[in-house]
């Protein structure tokens, strides 16, 4: 086994050199029982803004506390050691920014092994340690709980969640062992792996009291005093600490493996096997089921600096900055003040996308919503889907009694366009046709008021044409949104040769109170999805009309590391759609984008796969090869690696225009518009990144999106 002790961690002081260190406060707490605790505060000095992180200098300083309160504990000054974090904040992990500066394979070792040398202390400190969880605690900041005998936690701790998986890598400071061992193989699953391929799903304190991570829970008003008084009664024998989810010899000898078995083959069919991180975790969580906990850190040791210094984690770290920080601030937004108020909200149109747009305005906003349609069958059909999302709501606890019906009352319908005469935000949901769109927002301007915004959830169509027939053109503006509106995060706001500012303006502060993030783009077939969206579908299509098998299509793109196949895609989004988007591609850019009147033929068939009861893929459907097939002799199939060649230099000349063109102002916003709206994973960075990886940059214009190349280190 290595001896942390005898490693030399000097290395590590070059990510030093800025750190916001979070340092440990240590006071003395006498006990009901006359005993002595030592409670450690970690604290940045920072408001709750910043939430305490884990660097070399923060860790460095721990251990020589846990040093010295060893030491304290062995001349029997104190009974018991404690450590809890700032308030609302117990720590956020390791500082993303410096791991992602990490030069080496071997730095990025020593980075786990110092974590591991450090949160050991906790364990041989010679007295009973306890950690208060006492707010956020993310990656590290669970590992430092775990790393205690004893844990407790204020019930109103918003986030506890081991992301790393998510972000490219694995729980590296003692999670990956002992938080199997600690509430079972099923739950830790669910946690490392599961959760974190969920959009990073967290849990909240209750949540993680259930599952067993605490072994005790208290309210926010008095949590610490309780902590102490529970921690008291533990040290006298008074609390007896039981954990119903530790487990057993027979869940080691039975569940764990079939357990990890299922995991595989639920990730297998969910992403597929590009990404590395996933797979490294299922590998330590399997391990874990047996040896000791020196052997479980040193494997977490060598599955961190691999990945670490691997190109997925720089990927992941380069999509992580774009959501958390490009997102929020919008490339080309307009001053926020010159955005006008929206006290009411007009919906056209009341199907499902309507009503889904209805409820997410209702929700956020928490202004009057009206919607209209044709017919008042059609208001009511809309309004009983949004009053029943509403109910569901509040059966699942998501709304308060009082909420519901507050947003009941604020959703109305109407078949009388006069009711939107005091709507200053106007959205159709009509039908993705240009007549009837034009038709639609003619005949409404006619009722709203001068200065009501106008917008289109168009998907592919140009937002200034549709716009022709208005009088006043400088209000509308593109506003689409992606398939299902509660769930999917981002917004394109389309941005009309005729859209003035502060209708740009109103559109992207109103984006940001429905919590969705918007990329402004220029008004362009497809805007930024769609258009790779069609490059992708047009290909695929292509190779299929031209005689390649759907299997070996459906294989070929595996490398992108994609949520499904084009395929898969296709039957998703509706093959109807689908040919739509293609045709106004096609139209649009006929030397580039393939026109496939089978992709017709197959929309009318109504499926490409055969599948089960449950929805499951068993095949292809036979009626569907049957329409693909090009007549005998003038098959040309391609193989799955001239295809994937043939899509990843596509790809790169269709960014590349679009960047010329000017559709968005960066690389990085057609990659956050990938991520955020078609689900492009966080290990590949997006789409940019990975096609400068594989050289189809350097291929097809010489250069490549993003200097230098993200790439992992040796």
């Amino acid at each position: 086994m290595t001896d942390y002790s005898t490693i030399d961690f000097s290395g590590l002081e070059e990510l030093s050199a800025d750190e916001v260190v979070t340092h440990s406060y240590v006071r003395d707490i006498p006990l009901p029982s006359g005993k002595t605790l030592a409670l450690i505060t970690l604290d940045n000095g920072r408001d709750h803004t910043r939430p305490n992180t884990l660097g070399p200098v923060t860790l460095t300083e721990y251990g020589a506390t846990l040093d010295a309160l060893t030491a304290r504990a062995a001349a029997g000054e104190i009974d018991a050691v404690a450590v809890t974090g700032k308030p609302y904040i117990l720590a956020a992990g390791a500082d993303l920014s410096k791991v992602g500066e990490i030069p080496s394979k071997e730095v990025a070792k020593k980075m786990a092994q110092l974590g591991h040398f450090v949160f050991g202390k906790m364990k041989k400190v010679g007295v009973p340690s306890f950690a208060f969880v006492n707010g956020l605690a993310l990656g590290g900041g669970v590992e430092v709980a775990l790393a205690a005998d004893y844990r407790t936690i204020d019930s109103s701790t918003p986030a506890l969640a081991l992301p790393e998986v998510f972000l490219g890598i694995i729980p590296g400071w003692g999670g990956a062992y002992l938080l199997p061992n600690l509430i079972g193989i099923e739950n830790a699953l669910k946690i490392v792996i599961e959760n974190p391929l969920k959009n990073n799903r967290m849990l909240k304190g209750q949540e993680a009291f259930d599952l067993g991570i605490a072994d005790a829970i208290f309210g926010p008003a008095n949590y610490l005093e309780d902590s102490l008084v529970w921690a008291d009664g533990v040290l006298t024998g008074r609390i007896k600490v039981k954990r119903p989810n530790e487990p057993g010899k027979i869940e080691r000898m039975v569940k764990w493996d079939v357990a990890i078995g299922i995991a595989r083959k639920m990730l297998e069919s969910r992403i597929g096997t590009v990404a590395k991180s996933p797979y490294a975790a299922l590998d330590l969580l399997k391990a874990a089921k047996s040896g000791t906990p020196e052997e479980g850190f040193e494997r977490e040791d060598e599955a961190l600096a691999e990945l670490i210094a691997g190109d997925q984690f720089r990927a992941s770290i380069y999509a992580f900055d774009l959501v958390q920080k490009r997102a929020k601030r919008p490339a080309g937004a307009p001053d926020k003040a010159l955005a006008k108020p929206v006290t009411k909200v007009g919906i056209i149109g009341a199907g499902l996308m309507a009503s889904q747009f209805a409820l997410l305005f209702v929700r956020r906003l928490q202004v009057p919503v009206v919607i209209t349609d044709l017919d008042q069958a059609r208001v009511d059909k809309g309004l009983d889907y949004i009053r029943g999302e509403i109910a569901t709501l509040l059966s699942k606890g998501r709304i308060s009694p009082d909420e519901s019906n507050r947003l009941n009352a604020l959703i109305h319908g109407t078949t009388d366009k006069a009711e939107f005469n005091d709507a200053d935000w106007v959205i159709e949901a009509v039908f993705e046709e240009l007549g009837v769109k034009q038709d639609v927002f003619a005949e409404i301007e006619k009722h709203v008021s001068d200065t009501a915004v106008l917008a289109t959830n168009t998907s592919s169509l140009s937002v200034e044409q549709i716009g022709a027939k208005l009088a006043h053109p400088e209000r509308l503006v593109g506003f689409h949104f992606f398939n299902p509106v509660a769930v999917m995060p981002l917004v394109e706001v389309v941005n009309a040769p005729a859209t003035d500012e502060a209708t740009l303006s109103t559109a992207m502060v109103t984006a940001a109170k429905l919590k969705k993030n918007a990329v402004i783009t220029r008004d362009t077939p497809g805007f930024v999805v769609n258009r790779i969206l069609a490059k992708v579908l047009g290909e695929a299509m292509h190779a299929v009309d031209t005689g390649t098998s759907f299997e070996v299509m459906n294989r070929a793109l595996d490398p992108f590391g994609l949520p499904m196949t084009p395929f898969e895609l296709l039957e998703l989004v509706g093959l109807k759609v689908g040919a739509h988007v293609l045709d106004t591609h096609h139209a649009a850019f006929p030397d580039r984008f393939f026109e496939s009147a089978n992709l017709h033929k197959l929309a009318e068939h109504g499926k490409i796969f055969d599948r089960d009861a449950k929805g499951k893929i068993t095949g292809f459907d036979k009626e569907a090869v049957k329409i693909v097939a090009p007549p005998k002799g003038e098959a040309k199939p391609m193989t799955e690696a001239e295809i994937l060649r043939r899509v990843e230099d596509g790809l790169a000349d269709e960014v590349h225009r679009m960047l010329q063109d000017d559709v968005v102002h960066a690389a990085e916003d057609i990659d956050l518009c990938l991520i955020l709206g078609a689900g492009y994973p966080f290990q590949m960075g997006g789409l940019t990144p990975y096609l400068d990886r594989v050289g189809a940059s350097e291929r097809v214009f010489g250069d490549t999106f993003h200097h230098p190349v993200i790439r992992g280190v040796e």
